[in-house]
């Protein structure tokens, strides 16, 4: 009985775990914990320790990649995180985070 009991615990804990570590950029801009600034990078809005491990792999891939495509058009880095920032805002799905360029943050329609 003990050990069914123990079982069952054992249980809801991996699965209360999950998420944290199934944790993408998709899931997190749609339950709030990440959000879209205009410069291209993503914020932490709701603090955790996967939440900014989550932001800072996030914002260093899209670092390099505005990096790599500032050198092939001749543009400063922040231009191309703008341009970026633009279309990423723009593709956010409806409920999803982002600041405008006030610094406020607002849902997607």
């Amino acid at each position: 009985m003990k050990s069914g009991f123990f079982c069952v615990i054992v249980i809801l804990g991996l699965l209360t775990a999950l998420p944290a570590f199934a944790l993408d950029l998709h899931q997190a801009r749609g339950a709030g914990i990440l959000g879209e600034k205009p410069d291209g990078y993503v914020e932490v809005l709701k603090k955790s320790p996967e939440a900014e491990a989550l932001a800072d792999e996030v914002n260093q891939k899209r670092l390099q990649e505005y990096t790599r495509i500032s050198k092939q058009n001749d543009q400063p880095v922040d231009v191309v995180a703008k341009i970026a920032a633009e279309k990423i805002i723009n593709g956010l799905k409806p409920g999803e985070y982002y600041q405008d360029t006030s610094g406020d943050w607002k849902t997607h329609d």
